[in-house]
């Protein structure tokens, strides 16, 4: 089938009934009317839609080369610097519907599940490897647009030791038996995002050194036997749009996913017992470029938005004659053209990889991964400062529309904005960086891509210094 609809998005992931908790109890009825995830469904419909808009096929999609069908181009191997562009303007495009709020669009996993399906050659020959499974399901997903989320993180139950403290009960997903069906998992994982909303679920397991059953990964749809979702408390306060113009739209809801004794058919199987593989594959693959790229694209749309939250306020109630407002505001600047300057320079210097692909430059995105977990709070914390008590004079709607209102449009005007304008603005700038939702962004972008010690420590140890040195021995000589 050609890219869906969001009504058949919506429809599908109704058809489902996947096993999702929220506030200890089941979700029943269609999950699209449930107050924790009507409002971030209808916005991903609403990225589906744009795959249809006739003024953005030509941005959104191409042609499938098995089918001709028009599929979504977040789908796409790049073969050349022009598609690498392509890309970014797709993502982009997507993500600035949401203002970069939605980490977990399908985009970012139609771009994870491309890169590993454009490294199944590193799987050839290995034992207890799947290469076909991994392609074959890609190609299931690209040419039925389904939408996945996926789980990689252990349970935080002991991060000091390597090994595995034995329990009557697996905590950390494992496999338990394997059957002439499949495997059998067992336990749990950290972190879907948007789990029991999406069509499938992709797992990887890198599994603990020397334990050559602990790694493992695999595919299987949301509403598999026995695979449950348990949410955390939903961050969604209410629908209006006034009151909670970014939460009531793109919270995306996180949850713990559970195994209990569910089959894994063999056919959805990418690898198994091979620890060597296991720990290997997602940093041999493309996965990490061509995922970063991915998530680059869209933090930078989000920097943008941030920037125009502090610039309104700045304008709304006449600061920016202040010094240090506007060294508040260049920090975004000079952050957002830093990050703008990496992502075309990993474009400008992509190499043709063994793969054939034209692969983003690695190094230099992850500076830019580096950079942003930094300056993302930042950003949160420049909004507060400058917003000061305005961020806390911010009536609702509701207010509005009461015999106070005649107060209100007094007391909360400003130098550029009526009050109703005025708290709306306020209210946007509280929701994206002080509400549950709002916090729980700054928590996400500074782990989006895993601890950034450990990923500035791989940076240092990987990144070629010894050129930077021989210049010092030069000039020592």
């Amino acid at each position: 089938m050609p890219v869906r609809t969001g009504s058949q998005y919506i429809e599908q992931i109704d058809q489902l009934k996947a096993n999702i908790w929220v506030d200890g109890e089941q979700v029943t009825g269609n999950i699209s009317e449930h107050p924790a995830f009507k409002g971030v469904m209808k916005s991903q419909a609403r990225l589906y839609d744009l795959q249809q808009d006739e003024k953005l096929k030509d941005k959104l999609t191409y042609l499938s080369e098995e089918t001709g069908n028009p599929i979504g181009l977040s789908f796409l191997m790049p073969r050349s610097k022009e598609d690498l562009a392509k890309r970014r303007e797709a993502i982009q495009l997507l993500a600035r519907e949401s203002n970069g709020m939605m980490g977990r669009s399908p985009d970012y996993m139609n771009t994870a599940l491309m890169a590993l399906a454009s490294s199944v050659h590193l799987l050839e020959g290995e034992e207890n490897c799947f290469p076909e499974n991994i392609k074959n399901f890609y190609e299931y997903v690209r040419e039925n647009d389904l939408s996945m989320t996926h789980t990689f993180i252990e349970p935080q139950v002991d991060r000091g030791s390597v090994l595995d403290k034995p329990t009557s009960e697996p905590i950390s997903a494992e496999v338990v038996e394997r059957t002439s069906e499949g495997l059998i998992v067992k336990g749990a994982r950290l972190l879907a995002t948007q789990g029991g909303i999406t069509d499938e679920m992709l797992f990887i397991k890198a599994g603990k050194p020397f334990d050559e059953e602990s790694g493992f990964a695999f595919s299987i749809p949301s509403n598999t036997k026995g695979l449950k979702f348990i949410c955390r408390e939903s961050f969604v306060e209410g629908e209006s749009v006034f009151n909670y113009p970014l939460s009531s739209r793109y919270e995306e809801m996180d949850s713990i996913v559970v195994f209990d004794n569910v089959l894994v058919p063999w056919d959805r199987v990418f690898y198994y017992d091979n620890i060597d593989v296991a720990q290997s594959y997602l940093g041999r693959s493309s996965f990490q470029p061509f995922g970063l790229h991915q998530v680059l694209s869209r933090q930078i749309v989000k920097t943008e938005f941030m920037l125009g939250i502090v610039q309104s306020i700045i304008e709304s109630i006449n600061i920016s004659g202040f010094q240090h407002v506007q060294e508040k505001a260049s920090e975004i600047i000079v952050a957002l053209e830093t990050l703008k300057a990496l992502l075309i320079k990993s474009e400008v210097e992509a190499k043709m990889n063994e793969a054939g692909l034209m692969q983003p430059d690695y190094t230099t995105l992850r500076v830019a991964i580096s950079i942003f977990p930094k300056v993302y709070p930042r950003f949160t914390e420049i909004v507060q400062l400058l917003g000061a008590s305005g961020l806390m004079s911010i009536p609702t709607e509701k207010a509005f529309h009461s015999s106070i209102r005649k107060d209100i449009d007094l007391y909360l005007q400003s130098a550029a904005n009526n009050a109703e304008d005025r708290v709306k603005l306020f209210r946007l700038a509280w929701d994206a960086t002080m509400s549950s939702f709002g916090t729980r962004q700054t928590l996400y972008e500074r782990f989006f891509f895993g601890d950034p010690v450990r990923l500035a420590m791989s940076l240092y140890h990987e990144y070629d210094k010894k050129p930077y040195v021989e210049l010092v021995k030069k000039k020592l000589k």
